[in-house]
């Protein structure tokens, strides 16, 4: 919880850095770059974590990684340096992410299946989901075997659950009562 609230500050205001000198766009490319890199490589994220591995060599080592993003990205290197605090590098990079889709007005909606999604099947939700929301909506799929069929579909804090587990369950308690 504690290393959440951090990364919301820290990417909070890189966000309002990169706003300011128009960059917010380019920052979350290299956000995503990172994001990707780090949670894909699990060497990286040991070294990260690492007491052991100075903060120097550290900082070292996500420069030359990371040697094209933005100047206000590079900034970030140097005060995680300073604070001593890489562990959260990807973490930050997610706020970011979903700071900066605040700021465009993009919400994403996760859709629970028990199978991954067409894209016949995508834009059909899609076009669905634009009747109750006004905001640009990213689809995000997950797939979750448990739920036997049927979907979940999760738009912020509402959730509709037409999963055929669900709909078991609720047969089991009427059946129970």
């Amino acid at each position: 919880m504690r290393m959440s609230r951090a990364a919301i500050r820290y990417a909070k205001a890189i966000i309002e850095n990169a706003v300011s000198n128009g960059r917010a766009d380019a920052v979350n490319q290299d956000m995503n770059l990172i994001l990707s890199t780090v949670s894909s490589n699990e060497e990286l994220q040991h070294f990260l974590i690492s007491p052991v591995v100075k903060p120097q060599a550290k900082y070292t080592a996500i420069a030359e990684i990371f040697a094209s993003v933005q100047p206000d990205t590079k900034g970030l290197f140097l005060l995680l340096k300073e604070n001593k605090r890489f562990e959260i590098l990807a973490e930050i990079a997610k706020q970011y992410n979903a700071q900066h889709d605040v700021l465009n007005g993009i919400e994403v909606a996760k859709v629970t299946t028990a199978f991954p999604i067409t894209p016949n099947l995508e834009a059909k939700v899609l076009a669905k989901i634009k009747e109750f929301s006004s905001s640009k909506i990213t689809l995000e799929n997950i797939v979750d075997p448990s739920i036997i069929g049927g979907f979940i579909l999760r738009i912020g804090d509402q959730q509709y659950n037409a999963s055929v587990a669900n709909r078991l369950q609720e047969l089991k308690r009427e059946f129970s009562n």
